[in-house]
């Protein structure tokens, strides 16, 4: 039922005026990558409104590297949004509070507390109004998806990229859900977009996938998926964000492929038994877990034929302007010599598309 219902909702896209004419204006959209340079004139951002206008690239994300100042950042924006000839571009960023901000004080954004701390001292409720200032001010500079909430559980206090950085709500998945629910609902509020993150669960891991290959098989446990069920099942999920992890008894046949590659967590676990029919985002796969492991065109083949509608790539482990175009090549070349490719394509357009929508 799913296929079809998804059948008529491509159908659907490619009847607007809109919507991507070509194959590969629809492999285009499932592309994100991040940029060099920090101003409208810069040679990197030049690069990507060239990609955005030429139907190469879905959306862009932010580092901090690319802040120069606030007003520069509007610059940038305008230019990417004004450059998207059909379907608006999501311009992406991480702006959890705490550590991982890509607009600061020093820029003079307000700046928050990290999860951890928000629950701690806060209701859900107060938490919401937090959020809703800072999902504003993220709005009004020109921003339309904030990679959040994360939805990990607390539940290893020596992890290296959660509980060191304060970056989960709390262990009880129930809070975890709550404090979500009022950040999504902030955002939503300020027209932004939103992405439930690590799927299927970071916070119990021992090792950090930016750094290399990271095994959740005897630490991760299936209550770690509880806050995306639960807010999926409230319609709250706009994208889940998939990480790089590895569970042996969620094993692909060809040996150990983390859940960012793989179709048991994607389009078993994640569609089939959450019940998740919207946008599925990778995390950033040039990371060490992805990377050290994997081609780029088996990143990519492998990703899309698990069910991942769009590839993210930071574009800073070797930078390259034409990264999109590389991309975009290994996609189109894999449709053509593999209708069933083509079609996941399609299946993807059409979930952005809808997604999009929403932004216009």
């Amino acid at each position: 039922m799913f296929r079809f219902l998804l059948a008529l909702i491509v159908l659907a896209c490619l009847a607007s005026p809109a919507a991507a004419q070509s194959l590969e204006e629809m492999a285009g959209q499932m592309i994100l990558v991040g940029f060099d340079g920090d101003g409208p004139d810069d040679a990197g951002v030049s690069a990507v409104v060239d990609d955005l206008e030429a139907g190469r690239l879905g959306g862009v994300m932010y580092l901090k590297k690319n802040v120069a100042s606030l007003a520069t950042v509007r610059e940038m924006n305008a230019l990417f949004r004004d450059a998207a000839p059909m379907l608006p571009p999501f311009i992406t960023l991480d702006q959890e509070g705490g550590a991982v901000e890509r607009l600061t004080k020093d820029v003079g954004f307000a700046e928050i507390a990290n999860a951890a701390t928000i629950a701690a001292r806060n209701t859900p409720e107060q938490a919401r109004a937090i959020y809703a200032r800072m999902a504003q001010g993220i709005a009004e500079q020109g921003f339309s998806v904030n990679f959040g909430p994360v939805a990990d559980l607390d539940t290893n206090p020596n992890n290296q990229i959660i509980a060191r950085f304060g970056r989960a709500f709390s262990d009880d998945p129930d809070v975890v859900a709550a404090y979500g629910r009022a950040f999504i609902r902030a955002h939503h509020q300020a027209g932004l977009l939103t992405a439930l993150k690590h799927f299927p669960g970071h916070g119990s891991s021992t090792a950090d996938s930016h750094e290399g290959f990271v095994d959740i098989t005897r630490s991760w446990e299936p209550r770690e998926l509880d806050p995306y069920r639960v807010l999926i099942g409230e319609g709250l999920a706009d994208m889940v964000m998939v990480g790089h992890l590895y569970h042996a008894d969620y094993a692909d046949a060809d040996g150990q492929t983390p859940s960012s590659l793989s179709p048991r967590w994607i389009d078993g676990v994640l569609r089939d038994e959450l019940g998740f029919d919207g946008v599925v985002i990778s995390d950033d796969l040039e990371m060490g877990a992805i990377r050290d492991h994997f081609s780029l065109k088996e990143t990519v083949t492998m990703a899309v034929r698990a069910g991942m509608d769009i590839l993210l790539f930071s574009n800073t482990a070797d930078y390259r302007p034409a990264l999109a175009q590389e991309v975009l090549d290994i996609l189109l070349a894999e449709a053509g010599a593999d209708p069933a490719f083509a079609a996941r394509i399609e299946e993807s357009y059409a979930r952005i598309a809808a997604l999009k929508a929403r932004l216009q």
